[in-house]
């Protein structure tokens, strides 16, 4: 008979604000496109695993007050973050008006009780959250808001915090808005969280100065400052959709930094170029592999997206700092048959070409578009079956976040944002170049992929 899975147990929660509010944090925090579009879709839930230090582990030691400590100085530093990430202390509200009808949806940053904090346990070893194949369901329950859609956060906190005990370890999960700030947002704020962290071990005071403070103005295209209204009724009913995921296996990737620049070289070599980048050369790997497992006619269009961040795009650029979304998920797309007869180089020229023609100019169009015509993303329609999402960035620092523990083991995610077809790309915890990548595929779909020799050729199985 097999014993019923583990459950976490809740132990206590509260919330954190900033230990002072700037006076602009009193004004409305209105939304550009790239923000509103998000409402319809999940929070950002990503997480690292800590190992306990091996005092911790031994019988005599006081656990329960180490912990006590722990959390104590997790929600000090929190409070600090959030004087410099002000926003994710507030809540969603709506302004609308009937002569002349306007809907839109902003920041209230004054009015709230916070970042929620949570603290839970479960009875389960590190070594039993990493070692099974696929990432294990209990993993979902390590994120607060689960299911939550961005516009929820009219009652919900924009960001809440979730410190899992284990049995030997610690996860730390972050929820946050993503209608509030992109996942180059979210990582600035998880690293930020961390320095403060650290500088609060060293002695600094309440609120530390960070090395890279984030940029709170939203981008507006010039000749719309906002706010912008939305072309819908009272009823948000009307414009949101609640997404449920299929069955889906989820398993964690390895690729070595000297597989990754095997293919590299082999899709350059192909398209006699110099030009494709590592992570161009992986996503064609992978879109053709899971293209391949899911036995499509030739016929059929299949498509890969690849989240672009925006922010060195646009003339003038926004700093790398800026906070809020701006990010867009390019498609590009081929029939199985030419995608499958192509050859490696061939998907990633395609998608190399995609990126390269990202320019300034598309993306003020993007906007223009989008302000004449209002739409929210919605999981079930933006993102096809037939095609593949390349998420998340293996260029974010995610390892460097120590909070007293040492390096993180592992990296994971919720229950957000998943589908058929869904990857997202991490740093190696080895780091040097090597990437992690997270595949979400039905069962049988995944059964495929991983008896697929090109593709298991280039993972590096432990």
């Amino acid at each position: 008979m097999t014993p019923p899975p583990q459950s976490v147990r809740f132990i206590s929660d509260c919330f954190i604000r900033p230990p002072q509010l700037p006076p602009n944090s009193n004004h409305p925090l209105h939304l550009p496109p790239w923000d509103l579009a998000m409402l319809s879709v999940h929070y950002i839930q990503k997480g690292l695993l800590f190992p306990l230090p091996p005092p911790c582990l031994d019988p005599s030691f006081d656990r329960p007050a180490f912990i006590r400590s722990f959390l104590g100085k997790l929600q000090r530093s929190l409070s600090s973050a959030l004087f410099h990430f002000y926003p994710l202390a507030g809540r969603l509200a709506t302004l609308k008006r009937t002569d002349p009808p306007f809907y839109t949806v902003f920041v209230d940053c004054a009015n709230s009780p916070g970042a929620r904090f949570i603290h839970a346990a479960l009875d389960l070893t590190v070594a039993d959250i990493l070692s099974p194949t696929y990432v294990p369901e209990v993993v979902l329950s390590f994120f607060d808001h689960d299911r939550a859609i961005n516009h929820d956060g009219h009652a919900l906190s924009l960001l809440s915090v979730q410190v899992t005990e284990l049995a030997d370890g610690v996860f730390i999960g972050l929820s946050m808005n993503h209608a509030v700030g992109d996942g180059s947002s979210f990582w600035h704020f998880f690293n930020s969280w961390s320095e403060i962290f650290r500088a609060q071990e060293r002695g600094a005071a309440d609120v530390v100065q960070l090395s890279r403070p984030p940029v709170l103005t939203r981008w507006f295209p010039e000749n719309h400052p906002g706010p912008l209204s939305l072309p819908y009724t009272d009823d948000p009913e009307s414009f949101l959709a609640r997404y449920e995921a299929p069955e889906l296996r989820e398993r964690v990737f390895h690729f070595s930094a000297e597989a990754i620049a095997r293919l590299k070289a082999e899709a350059n070599r192909q398209c006699g170029t110099t030009n494709i980048s590592s992570f161009q050369s992986l996503s064609a790997l992978v879109w053709r592999c899971i293209t391949r497992a899911r036995h499509f006619p030739p016929n059929q269009v299949t498509g890969c997206r690849m989240a672009a961040n925006n922010r060195a795009r646009l003339d003038p650029p926004l700093p790398e700092e800026y906070f809020g979304n701006s990010i867009t998920p390019l498609r590009s797309a081929a029939t199985v048959g030419e995608l499958l007869g192509g050859g490696l180089g061939w998907a990633a020229r395609l998608l190399h070409g995609a990126l390269a023609e990202h320019s300034n100019a598309k993306l003020r169009q993007w906007n223009e578009d989008w302000i004449k015509n209002p739409q929210v993303y919605h999981l079930d329609k933006t993102f096809d079956p037939y095609s593949i999402m390349m998420g998340s960035s293996p260029r974010f620092n995610k390892y460097g976040n120590e909070f007293g523990l040492g390096k993180a083991v592992a990296l994971r995610s919720g229950y957000a944002n998943k589908f058929d077809g869904k990857v997202s790309g991490y740093p190696g915890r080895e780091g040097c170049g090597s990437i992690d990548l997270e595949i979400c595929l039905p069962p049988a779909t995944m059964a495929v992929l991983e008896a697929d020799t090109e593709f298991m050729a280039a993972v590096t199985v432990p």
